[in-house]
């Protein structure tokens, strides 16, 4: 059995916001060499130190969780939606005005953009043994949001912020100690 490619907290570069209100680390992205004017999808966490108004992502859909702190009032094109609840995924547009204001300090959050014209996202937060199965040109990004993931039939732990991809030819099974994401990537037909 395949570990799927790993991608390893520890390895990523923090990269500070141009408003500083916080840093974002990019978990994965695809195609793996794109930036943020031409990825297809990414993944990313950021630690978000204070409120301010979000970047504009035209053509991006969003997901946001909160994974530590108070959470956080979205004011998506004028509606305030309260993002408090840990692992609660959120969906919003990246086309959409928005701004945020924490709701009583710093936090941690875990984000998934796709660009409308080439794939979407699913978001699975999950406690429970779970299998990874991708079908077609789909992948699915596992990643350990608190606690452990142990993969199946390997050696292979993702500790906490710890990643693992894998694709239709990859299947799996993860065990759960604590808290996992599982993001399903899907292609857009073209």
């Amino acid at each position: 059995m395949t570990a799927g490619r790993l991608f390893r907290a520890s390895e990523r570069r923090a990269t500070p916001w141009r408003n500083g209100g916080g840093v974002t680390r990019e978990v994965a992205a695809g195609p793996a060499d794109a930036g943020l004017e031409d990825f297809a999808w990414r993944v990313s966490l950021a630690d978000v130190a204070a409120g301010g108004p979000f970047s504009s992502f035209p053509g991006v859909d969003r997901i946001i969780t909160v994974v530590d702190g108070p959470g956080m009032e979205l004011i998506v094109d004028g509606v305030p939606h309260t993002v408090d609840t840990p692992y609660e995924p959120f969906v919003f547009s990246g086309d959409a005005v928005t701004d945020c204001r924490l709701l009583g300090g710093p936090l941690v959050d875990f984000n998934v953009m796709t660009r409308r014209d080439a794939a979407t996202a699913d978001v699975r937060v999950t406690r429970e043994k779970f299998a990874v199965a991708p079908q077609g040109a789909a992948q699915t990004l596992v990643i350990a949001l608190s606690g452990t993931a142990t993969l199946a039939g390997t050696d292979v732990t993702l500790d906490r912020f710890d990643a693992a991809l894998f694709s239709a030819h990859e299947p799996a099974t993860v065990h759960v100690d604590g808290v996992t994401a599982a993001v399903t990537i899907t292609p857009v037909s073209a």
